[in-house]
């Protein structure tokens, strides 16, 4: 087998509350990403984004990997890894330090982003990204890239997302269990955002809600940076439990049903159109109307839309999405998701699919493979950054520590 190095492969792993999903793509001498293989497996020990048995869920890593990496022909040693739950929070921040040699340079941005994200913190969060938002350099404000810039001081606004330090550990514990390293955790929401959103429509401002099995998972973009992020702890497996219990079917034809014959406005369904509806104990299958199936759904996807339009309006940025609201993750391929948000958020609405990819892109152009794109994405940048800014050397690293302190004090 090939090895990962030899070929310039990067991993994202979703451990999703439904479904693990593995895509490993290599980065071609133009920069693109080509998707090499993909590898997908029910998720067992996972609920509203954390771990709630680790064996279960080393389990679910593995198949998914070894799918993954029977399709692509190599073996990996490390992943890019998404991480969501309510414990994910964020927070807006902003520092000053004063610009060394009146010429903005990369230490002065570093800098400035450090004293922006020296903020207290609990000893139980973790941070996970600080994302630059602006720059204001004396005057002149909303600067994007200021290096090279003149000036006598500097500030800058960061958007700062932590998560429970102890929930992370067990995300990457189960990593670890499989033989694996982490690269980085990213926040789902987050890698969503860069595998199925254009540059136009974060600039307009736009929100990315990710509905996933247990969360969605929301990221709000305006003038080309992130504001907010939130997650929210419902999703689709509400939909399946409710479809089990009123129908009295197993949670797994619960799940068949939503997949196949589920719609999320019951006015865009016929009365005469049936449906076999599998029941428990052996009892044989009964028919029952796909209208009443809808009837049935629609109080749930309108709760879980309900919360999110709230937590948008929380934000106070309601107004400031002119591109709207892109919807993706598993539960938003459900037929009249869009129809049904549009009514609810009174805003344009699209389903979000990864885009940019080579390679075997049908594989993948699904919106719930929008995070583990996104994370391939996201690795790229950050490997990009790592070879634009080397710090294994001394003299860089001597440098940077004395810039630190004329910035900072």
């Amino acid at each position: 087998m090939s090895k990962a190095l030899e070929r310039d492969l990067i991993v994202g792993l979703d451990i999703g509350t439904s479904m693990v999903k593995a895509v490993v793509g290599e980065i071609l001498p133009d920069g693109d990403i080509s998707i090499v293989g993909v590898g997908e497996h029910k998720s067992r020990g996972m609920e509203k984004g954390g771990v709630n048995d680790l064996n279960l869920v080393v389990q679910s890593v593995r198949s998914a990997m070894e799918q993954m990496e029977l399709m692509a022909d190599c073996h990996v040693s490390s992943v890019f890894m998404s991480i969501s739950g309510r414990h994910v929070q964020c927070q807006n921040e902003t520092g000053m330090v004063p610009i060394n040699n009146q010429e903005v340079t990369q230490d002065d941005v570093d800098n400035v982003i450090h004293a922006a994200r020296s903020v207290p913190m609990p000893a139980e969060r973790k941070l996970l990204h600080v994302l630059a938002q602006e720059f204001n350099i004396d005057v002149q404000e909303g600067i994007k890239n200021p290096i090279g810039m003149s000036g006598v001081r500097m500030t800058a606004s960061a958007h700062i997302i932590t998560c429970a330090d102890d929930m992370a550990k067990n995300m990457v514990k189960c990593i670890e269990n499989c033989d694996l390293i982490v690269d980085k955790t990213i926040f789902s929401a987050l890698a969503s955002s860069y595998a199925v959103l254009t540059e136009d429509e974060k600039e307009l401002g736009v929100c990315v809600a990710d509905i996933g099995g247990g969360t969605v998972d929301i990221v709000m973009y305006t003038d080309g940076a992130i504001r907010h992020t939130a997650v929210i702890p419902l999703g689709g497996n509400q939909i399946t439990g409710d479809i089990a219990k009123i129908f009295r079917t197993p949670m797994n034809n619960a799940e068949q049903i939503k997949v196949n014959y589920a719609c999320a406005l019951k006015d865009m369904v016929s009365m005469e159109e049936t449906i076999e509806v599998p029941s428990v104990g052996g009892r044989p299958s009964r028919g029952m109307s796909r209208h009443t199936l809808a009837e049935v759904i629609e109080p749930r996807y309108h709760e879980v839309l309900e919360i999110a339009y709230e937590q948008i309006k929380a934000s106070g940025l309601e107004d400031q999405i002119a591109a709207g609201l892109v919807i993706t993750g598993g539960t938003a391929k459900m037929e009249g998701a869009v129809e049904f948000a549009e009514e609810v958020f009174q805003m344009p609405v699209r389903v979000g699919k990864p885009h940019s990819v080579k390679g075997l892109a049908e594989y993948v152009d699904d919106p719930s493979y929008a995070t583990a794109v996104g994370l391939l994405q996201y690795g790229k940048q950050d490997s990009n950054n790592k070879k634009a800014s080397p710090k294994s050397d001394d003299d860089s690293m001597l440098k940077r520590i004395q810039s630190w302190f004329k910035g900072e004090f």
